[in-house]
């Protein structure tokens, strides 16, 4: 960002403060936040690119406004637009756009041409000032945006915007250069699980190049009252130990959820919220406890390991299985083996469009590793030899509804504590036994209830974030059905509930199997496992 922007906008910006009164701009702390994450970009000679999942008032629209702003009075043949999701929310950041105009000194001030009630154009009636405009649009109109080359660009209330966000994304994506001289701002308080979370997580896995910028609402130094002496609730001393709020800052949050929300708690947590997630609360009827979820997911630690196993292959059996560490990999070890037994749930891809998942957990339902991964079928299976090897022969259940290729193929590998289940015979009558777990109308919504008690009970032996945030997801549709939500996954929730399902039948077989060499402390010092040199970490 040029050195003189935030010495710009305090001296000559003015804007209209919550008592109505048009007052000089001073950054508070949020903007700041902001501020700084635009400057640094500006300053590696990035294109900026910032989203921002926001509380209410903060405050980002303001300072976005100013910035684009500046860029453009004072610049030549700069195109900003401004798109919001309603007509009057244009109207308004119109209207704090050209209140900047008026307010600025003479000397600063840019001549204008006659424009229409939406757009300020910086420029004489003879084409010789600066060509510079911004437009304010609203979202929902066909094609917004589209024939024009925008330099910088401020997208409010993502959202909530109307009609196909993706699609007119895309459209307006296409109008900006990607060059160190544009800018794109998108801002917005969370309306659940959509298009505006999609690009969100995107940004947090660093899959865009978009700065993902969260400020909750105890950031705000407004956001407090004279504490009165009441007791606080189990609720609110744990918000005080994790956030180190003060009295003052609960007392305003409750006022603010009596008075602003209607005593709605979970209505002030998606206006308000404290952390990412209670920003995303869904808005269908989560089957899972969501206070428990986010609780966890307050308080929850990375990996060990994230990596994947390597081997060889001659065709026939797997041999010199090395786990290679890999920031990117698909599985995540949270606790390396000890002296317990375990159990690994395990759900196909299905039709495709799904993830292979698997769920390890110790024998006392503690979640210790947890993989996810489109593959091949037999790489899949290849993974959970090498998954189960490295648990000490796990016993490991794999769904079996759309396909037993993965099963067979661990048969075949020589993998010697599969999950067995009792199917009747429908010929003879008599009960046989099968390889893997399935899933039907009787054993589906069992395991679903045991793992909702499981989060309502005992949240805490679940350590992964992705599966924790999965279960959010997982929510009662129209119908009654307990699935995923439309446009999201449920393969680790459903590993899960396998996982702590097949875990019954955990020492049932284990007399017959060859016990691996137990855990070897010594070598794990030095990052390696000693599996009878079966299992290598490097």
């Amino acid at each position: 960002m040029n050195i003189n922007t935030k010495k710009y906008v305090e001296e000559f910006i003015k804007i209209r403060d919550k008592n109505s009164n048009v007052v000089s701009f001073k950054l508070n702390t949020p903007q700041h936040k902001l501020y700084d994450i635009i400057k640094q970009q500006k300053e590696l000679n990035k294109p900026v690119r910032v989203i921002i999942l926001k509380a209410r008032q903060m405050g980002f629209s303001t300072l976005t406004e100013a910035i684009i702003f500046k860029e453009t009075a004072t610049k030549k043949n700069v195109n900003s637009g401004i798109i919001t999701h309603k007509e009057d929310a244009t109207t308004n950041l119109f209207n704090m756009s050209k209140r900047m105009y008026d307010n600025l000194p003479t000397p600063l001030r840019p001549e204008i041409k006659n424009s229409n009630a939406k757009e300020l154009i910086f420029d004489t009636k003879d084409g010789n000032g600066l060509g510079s405009k911004i437009k304010c649009m609203t979202a929902g109109s066909g094609g917004v945006g589209r024939s024009d080359t925008i330099n910088n660009l401020h997208i409010s209330e993502l959202a909530f915007w109307q009609g196909d966000k993706k699609e007119t994304l895309t459209g307006l994506f296409q109008a900006v250069p990607n060059t160190p001289n544009s800018m794109v701002i998108i801002e917005s308080t969370a309306n659940g699980y959509e298009y505006f979370k999609e690009l969100w997580d995107k940004a947090n896995k660093g899959e865009n190049d978009y700065v993902p910028l969260f400020v909750g609402w105890n950031e705000l130094i407004e956001y407090q009252m004279t504490y009165t002496g009441f007791t606080l609730t189990k609720e609110e001393q744990q918000l005080k130990e994790i956030h180190n709020l003060t009295n003052e800052q609960l007392t305003w949050r409750r006022w603010c959820i009596a008075n602003n929300c209607g005593g709605d708690e979970l209505q002030f947590k998606q206006e308000y919220p404290i952390n990412p997630h209670e920003a995303f609360l869904s808005t269908g009827n989560c089957v899972f406890n969501k206070d428990k979820i986010i609780e966890q997911l307050e308080v929850i630690k990375e990996p060990l390991r994230t990596g994947y196993f390597s081997y060889d292959y001659d065709g026939l059996k797997l041999t010199n299985i090395k786990w290679n560490t890999d920031k990117d990999g698909y599985i995540k070890i949270y606790e390396v083996p000890n002296l317990k037994n375990y159990a690994i749930g395990g759900d196909t891809a299905g039709d495709g469009s799904d993830s292979f998942t698997a769920q390890v957990l110790d024998e006392n339902g503690n979640q210790v590793a947890m993989l996810k991964q489109k593959f091949d079928e037999d790489l899949y299976a290849k993974q959970m030899y090498c998954l189960g090897t490295y648990y000490k022969n796990a016993l490991i259940g794999i769904e079996s509804n759309f396909s037993t290729f993965p099963i067979k193929e661990l048969e075949r590998l020589g993998y010697k504590n599969q999950y067995i289940r009792e199917k009747v015979d429908t010929y003879t009558g008599k009960l046989d036994k099968s390889f893997g777990f399935r899933t039907t109308s009787l054993t589906r919504p069992n395991i679903i209830a045991f793992l909702k008690q499981i989060v309502r009970e005992c949240v805490y032996t679940i350590n992964d974030k992705e599966t924790l945030e999965e279960m959010l997801t997982f929510i009662t549709n129209e119908k009654g059905r307990e699935e995923a939500q439309i446009g999201y996954h449920d393969d680790l929730v459903m590993g899960l509930a396998i996982a702590h399902e097949i875990k019954k039948q955990i020492n049932i077989f284990r007399e017959v199997i060859t016990p691996r060499p137990l855990f070897n402390f010594e070598t794990e010092k030095q990052g390696r496992e000693d599996f009878g040199s079966t299992i290598e970490f490097i």
